[in-house]
């Protein structure tokens, strides 16, 4: 390894030297070779990892069967590091994280999917104690009830992160949880696919939180939340209860604050109703939404435990959420994640939306706004595949240049504003 790093400097300096002139072909060889010894210690860096991770999993109860099948033509997926660069519920604005996960139409899928499995669901709920619009509003938030559960193999995606030293602690222990999966045969090989960072089947749980929490609900002797909607269904009530779900308590309602507001705040930041109120921190009223603040606000008592927070800060909508927003928060260490669920769950009880204006003057748009957007890009000559919804980096790209050609601030994102110039704007003949 000395040997190459040594190479590749004399490379590097001797190429600076000489490529200082055009059209030197010696300078595109050289470049050449360095590209070749960067590979091969790349390689070799891979290579030594996963000899590294075969010992551990040896140690592990792993078979070296099981090791070396699951490891076969393993090789670093470079999307996997891209995503976890970046992370949505931590980079997108909220208006727009909350406005891709809740509209219309999921509300709409959602309160389907209750009346389709409402006999599974009533029994999470007696089971668990978990209300079943939290557990449905879990399944349309991770995999929008089953119809996006991703599509990396779980394997390679861990592989890659902890080879790359990403939280490779972590990381590790879902890798070998992975392969205990594996060997036992729970899930088959093929169906263990999910997001970048390992999360598999119809509510994403985690290798290890599948290990320890996922449940045989169907009585078929498996514990398949890939394909078995009950077990997924089962699984997440389980979760929650064990993550201190509190039976009919709620997560927490929408508030005014007073003006110019400098007092506590904060998820962890407890304190009771009471003093709440002592503050002026008051339930926002509002006549569509009175179904859900009548169990909402009036069955705590003053001395109830609760947090207020402001996403965006007091210009901004608030909430005061208690230990039920804390265990879906526990799902996805993000509150613009919990809130995504806790307001679907809302929505489908027939609560209405958010009061307070996001402080912001171009709102986030729902998801049929943004296929619209995608339409309109393609209709313009945009090279972004196809129009899903799904904002990626084609999207955003495309999004630039138009805002670039209309004189937009360019930021990229598929806001109120860009469907708006979209459609006031000619496509190309």
């Amino acid at each position: 390894m000395t040997k190459l790093k040594n190479k590749k400097l004399m490379l590097r300096n001797f190429c600076n030297a000489f490529c200082r002139y055009p059209r030197q072909s010696a300078c595109v060889i050289i470049l050449v070779v360095m590209s070749t010894l960067g590979h091969s210690v790349h390689a070799q860096n891979f290579d030594s990892c996963i000899a590294s991770l075969r010992k551990t999993a040896l140690t592990q109860g792993v078979s070296a069967q099981t090791f070396d099948q699951a490891m076969k033509g393993v090789e670093p997926d470079p999307e996997v590091l891209k995503s976890y660069e970046y992370q949505p519920e931590f980079r997108t604005p909220i208006w727009d994280y909350i406005s891709g996960l809740v509209d219309e139409e999921r509300v709409s899928d959602g309160r389907a999917q209750l009346s389709k499995w409402s006999q599974e669901l009533a029994r999470a709920e007696q089971e668990f104690g978990v209300d079943r619009y939290a557990i449905v509003a879990v399944w349309g938030v991770e995999s929008n009830f089953g119809l996006i559960k991703g599509k990396r193999e779980l394997i390679r995606s861990l592989t890659t992160l902890v080879c790359a030293n990403k939280r490779e602690a972590f990381f590790k222990g879902e890798l070998m949880a992975t392969l205990r999966i594996l060997q036992t045969g729970d899930i088959a090989p093929e169906y263990l696919i999910g997001s970048w960072a390992g999360a598999f089947g119809q509510t994403q749980f985690m290798p290890t939180t599948y290990q320890r929490l996922a449940i045989d609900f169907d009585g078929d002797g498996r514990r398949d939340i890939v394909n078995s909607v009950p077990d997924a269904l089962g699984s997440t009530a389980n979760y929650l209860k064990k993550a201190g779900w509190v039976t009919g308590e709620p997560w927490g309602y929408e508030v005014r604050i007073p003006e110019n507001y400098s007092g506590p705040s904060g998820r962890k930041n407890k304190q009771s109703l009471a003093k709440w109120n002592s503050l002026g921190i008051k339930p926002m009223r509002s006549t569509e939404n009175k179904p859900a603040k009548k169990s909402s606000e009036h069955s705590l008592a003053d001395t109830t435990q609760a947090a207020l927070i402001m996403p965006t800060g007091a210009a901004g909508p608030a909430f005061l959420v208690f230990r039920n927003f804390d265990a879906i928060y526990s799902y996805n260490a993000a509150e613009s994640y919990a809130l995504s669920i806790a307001h679907l769950s809302d929505r489908m009880k027939g609560g209405g939306g958010i009061q307070t204006p996001w402080p912001t003057d171009d709102p986030g748009i729902s998801r049929a706004e943004r296929r619209e957007v995608q339409q309109l890009l393609l209709a313009r000559g945009y090279d972004i595949g196809e129009a899903d919804g799904l904002i990626g980096a084609k999207t955003r790209s495309a999004i630039s240049e138009f805002q670039t050609s209309a004189g937009l601030p360019v930021d990229g994102r598929a806001g109120l504003k860009v469907l708006t110039a979209l459609r006031s704007s000619k496509p190309k003949n």
